[in-house]
């Protein structure tokens, strides 16, 4: 299946902001953290992104998330900066999508991923979003991805194709 969606936000963040546990209070916030393009490497992820290349994080370095299922309710300005995922997507129950290979293509090529495992929502986003947000976000965090394909991923339209499962 093919459809047009929208890439709303992207975060390439060269260190975790959250550190220490989330009773201790936010760190500053970091504006330079979403980008308007992002590079993406297969097997390795985003290019200047925290999980790049680690190999903890390998079947893990990039997360997709529905702009649909942000907790607006608990916070109207909720975005990327508050979540910590990589890439907002609009049109799309990514969620939905977990087990699958899918190509995002922005106009310069298709980048494909391979949709591993829910995002689960931790506790800092009790302190990042607002308290209820964790509860809000289960089984609707996220998707943590393996790039499959080198690529640039740019805010704005773009088209998702469902391309098959994803290899086990």
């Amino acid at each position: 299946m093919t459809r047009r969606i929208q890439v709303v936000q992207l975060l390439v963040s060269p260190a975790h902001r959250l550190a220490g546990r989330p009773a201790d209070g936010l760190p500053p916030a970091r504006d330079r953290d979403l980008v308007t393009r992002a590079e993406v490497r297969a097997g390795l992820g985003l290019v200047g992104d925290r999980y790049f290349g680690q190999k903890a994080h390998r079947n893990a370095s990039v997360t997709l998330m529905a702009q649909e299922n942000l907790p607006v309710g608990i916070d109207p300005a909720v975005d990327l900066s508050g979540t910590r995922r990589n890439v907002l997507l609009r049109g799309v129950d990514i969620d939905s999508l977990v087990g699958s290979v899918v190509s995002i293509d922005c106009g310069s090529g298709p980048v494909t991923f391979a949709l591993n495992r829910p995002a689960r929502p931790c506790a800092w986003m009790e302190v990042t979003v607002g308290p209820g947000a964790q509860r809000a976000l289960r089984g609707k965090g996220g998707v943590r991805c393996t790039p499959l394909s080198d690529g640039v991923l740019e805010v704005g339209d773009a088209v998702l194709q469902e391309l098959g499962s994803a290899p086990v």
